[in-house]
């Protein structure tokens, strides 16, 4: 259990946190919400002791551990995937690295009666019990399973971390957290760096995680999934509901409207009593009322109403300008890069109007062929537009198309042709930028305003083919809310690259999924696609469900009988394993017994000088060794096939 207790901080003469106090319960899984710059990040870092409060504290238990995920790093490692994910275990790798140099050790010795020789073996047990004892035999199946999770490769797993883009470097360092098993890990925009596949497996994750999650996201989904508490920061004040976040919308309405009708009735109140003294005040008469009026005025305990931050961006696109029926057309598309071909033989069309939404993988080529559409990298094969297609492009590194030394003012001005120049800093104001914010330049806007001004640039010039990748990343709940109703209203075509489940849905009815340089087409939304590839994935059903259509329900029950059969012969296999993996328990508990048995009888050579002399005392000691690594292997390897059996 953590406790925060009246914290306060402020910035630039603005109070940030105002007295503010919660407790994060040993379970809990909280989602902390509010808009950008409200202090959401900056909360994490203090719980974590990155960052200093003017006042108030943050207890820990003893001993507690804490995990931090900021949403950005400078990773530089100089090591493989799997030797990073090591780093979460650096007991077991300086344990392992230490039973091998007391084992070479204990080989290269001869004088066995010596109190050093009963030292070494004494601390060579004690490693051994310890690595068993914190799960080190596990350590090398946990990782690959989280990796596996979150979207790596196999064959990935020995590759240079270096060689991976900073997203893949920051599943690392996800999967570090995942694995220490620490009593409360801090999430900030985890969703950033995954796909939908990943996204859906660290919510299983989390799900059956021991300790407590506290985590901030702009991922709707995400947070609905995982979150059972909401802790809304706005203005400086702490709100704290007992939901996710879709209930605590309802509930944070519900509060206020509750707070609104309570406070006027109030006001009439007061109205009423203020008129009663204000007319009898002179009156003798009515002296001993008034006077009790005063005092009842002055015991009212005024109800406050939660103001709510009303700020937000605010646009539509432009109508889109005509265009021919086919909007672009590509055969046998192909794109190579040094280390593999992303796209490879895609044909594929997009007619006028289509919502078309581009899902799989990062890496798949998602972005790759957002830019040969909008013609920034070449290709090989035939790409064709229709007449008078006209793109609106945002790029998913969007700050990097934005010059850093122009200011906000400048970056619109340059680009803002006919009557457009005059509503320049109207257009800006909708995206929240007024006053003095005009005139700051690029380079010193946080991530969440470079995103806002890329927007603006998109509505200076009409486009009919609107081409966004990932839109929605530094953008708050409702900035993503205002973009998707522009979107909905927008009467052009749309290609949108995104992992965000809520903000698609709705948006688009085509789905184009990127899978080892291909190309599969669904029809509908992304709910849609995740249903239709559940099923896809689960053949045995999909080919029950399609032959349930022409079947009668005869043919269903016996369809539903040979299911049946497979699900006992799969709990079948389970149970198979399970047993030998019993089996592999006992024996390695066994194989312990007689080394720990044998290496008594090397810490007493005096009673076991024969079999010392002749070797076999420490021969038969190896072999115990090497069958109990060979046990152990086995161990993983069985255990690893039942998470599979298992799902």
């Amino acid at each position: 259990m953590i406790s925060i207790n009246n914290l306060s901080i402020q910035f630039s003469g603005e109070s940030l946190f105002d007295h503010i106090s919660f407790i994060i319960n040993d379970k809990d899984r909280i989602g902390l919400v509010g808009k950008n710059g409200a202090g959401k990040s900056t909360l994490l870092k203090i719980i974590k002791g990155l960052q200093r409060a003017d006042e108030g504290e943050v207890i820990l238990p003893d001993g507690y551990s804490v995990g931090y995920l900021p949403q950005e790093m400078d990773i530089h490692s100089a090591g493989s995937v799997i030797e990073e994910a090591m780093n979460a275990f650096t007991e077991v790798v300086h344990l392992e690295q230490k039973i091998v140099l007391y084992e070479k050790e204990i080989g290269e010795r001869s004088d066995y009666e010596s109190a050093s020789y009963h030292k070494l073996i004494r601390k060579h047990s004690e490693a051994i019990e310890r690595y068993h004892l914190i799960g080190g035999q596990a350590v090398h199946v946990n990782i690959e399973k989280v990796l596996s999770g979150l979207g790596f490769e196999r064959e990935e797993f020995d590759r240079k971390l270096s060689t991976f883009s900073s997203g893949w470097q920051m599943r690392v360092e996800i999967a570090k957290i995942l694995l220490q098993q620490h009593d409360v890990i801090l999430l900030d925009e985890p969703t950033n760096h995954l796909d939908i596949d990943s996204i859906q497996w660290l919510e299983e994750f989390l799900a059956t995680f021991k300790g407590a999650v506290v985590l901030v996201s702009h991922d709707r989904a995400f947070l609905d999934n995982v979150t059972k508490r909401s802790i809304e920061i706005s203005q400086g004040k702490l709100y704290d509901y007992k939901a996710n976040y879709s209930e605590y919308v309802v509930m944070r309405e519900e509060r206020m409207e509750s707070q609104l009708a309570t406070h006027n009735n109030q006001q009439r109140q007061i109205r009423q009593i203020e008129r009663f003294v204000e007319r009898f005040r002179s009156k003798s008469t009515k002296a001993k009322q008034v006077q009790s009026r005063i005092k009842m005025l002055e015991k009212i305990d005024l109800v406050e109403v939660d103001m709510v931050d009303e700020s937000g961006i605010r646009f539509r696109f432009p109508p889109a300008p005509h265009s021919g029926k086919i909007i672009l057309e590509g055969k046998k598309l192909n794109k190579d890069y040094p280390q593999k071909r992303v796209l490879n033989e895609l044909t594929f069309s997009v007619i006028k109007n289509d919502r078309i939404a581009f899902v799989g993988k990062n890496g798949e080529g998602k972005t790759t062929l957002s830019k040969v559409l909008t013609g920034q990298v070449d290709f090989t094969g035939e790409l064709k537009f229709g007449h008078n297609v006209v793109i609106g492009y945002y790029a998913q590194n969007q700050s990097d198309y934005l010059d850093p030394e122009k200011t906000v003012f400048q970056t619109i001005d340059e680009i803002a042709v006919g009557d457009i120049r005059p509503r320049i800093k109207g257009i800006l104001g909708g995206f929240l930028f007024s006053g003095d914010d005009i005139d700051k330049k690029v380079k010193v806007l946080s991530g969440g305003e470079k995103s806002r001004l890329s927007l603006a640039k998109l509505l200076l010039t009409p486009a009919n083919l609107l081409i966004l990748d990932e839109p929605t990343n530094h953008l708050d709940m409702h900035s993503k809310d205002v973009l998707k109703s522009a979107l909905l209203q927008y009467n052009g075509t749309l290609i949108l690259v995104s992992h965000d489940r809520d903000f698609l849905q709705g948006l688009t009815n085509r789905v184009f999924e990127f899978r080892h340089g291909m190309i599969k087409e669904y029809l509908g939304d992304i709910y849609d696609f995740l249903e239709q590839r559940r099923l896809r994935t689960l053949s045995e059903l999909e080919a029950t469900q399609k032959k349930a259509a022409a079947q009668s329900s005869d043919d269903l029950v016996s369809q539903n009988k040979i299911n049946w059969e497979k699900r006992k012969e799969s709990d079948k296999e389970v149970r198979k394993v399970k047993t030998q993996i019993g089996k592999c328990e006992s024996e390695i508990e066994k194989l312990e017994a007689q080394l720990k048995s044998k290496e008594g009888m090397l810490a007493t050579p005096e009673k076991y000088q024969k079999q010392i002399q002749d070797g076999s005392l420490y021969s038969s000691y190896e072999d115990l060794k090497r069958e109990l690594a060979r046990e152990m292997k086995r161990w993983e390897e069985l255990n690893y096939e039942l998470d599979i059996l298992e799902g």
